[in-house]
């Protein structure tokens, strides 16, 4: 039986995440996909009001306040903390050994330390890289240390 079977491969972005499983021939298939519905929103569609205003004792009129919070940062982290518990839950259902996380450093950051306890001890590899437009059938040579390359069928 092969190796990578029981392997988990995450390939994910502040948007967009995919499970993937090599098959016995290493060619890697999609077990899952996950969309965030709230990062492609315009700013002002993800807060509930407007930026306050301040005035100036010295001027007559006013201006906005920036937000403390980028409101699209907030939403990519919230997207992450959702993976992470996807993959909790696969975990803790034995659906996979090893587990490799890749995605851009601040979004593998993120990720990373909203596991739990037992999903991280499968954790077996990590690459910061944003692959997420890569196509499955190219991933091979981004990962080669944890999957070989695809054995052709004859």
């Amino acid at each position: 039986m092969n190796e990578n079977v029981r392997l988990c491969i995450l390939i994910a972005d502040g948007e967009h995440a995919r499970l993937l499983r090599p098959d016995e021939n290493n060619v890697l298939r999609v077990a899952n996909y996950f969309d965030s519905s709230t990062a492609h929103r315009m700013a002002h569609d993800l807060v509930s009001d407007r930026p306050g205003r301040a005035f100036e004792s010295a001027r007559p009129g006013s201006h906005g306040i920036e937000p403390r919070h980028d409101a699209h940062q907030l939403e990519k982290e919230k997207f992450g903390h959702f993976v992470a518990r996807q993959l909790c839950h696969a975990a803790a259902s034995d659906a996979f050994d090893r587990l490799v996380l890749v995605a851009p450093a601040h979004v593998l950051n993120d990720i990373e330390a909203a596991l739990d306890e037992p999903t991280a001890a499968k954790l077996v590899g990590r690459l910061a890289k944003d692959l997420v437009k890569v196509p499955n059938h190219a991933l091979s040579r981004h990962l080669h240390q944890w999957v070989a390359t695809p054995r052709r069928i004859a």
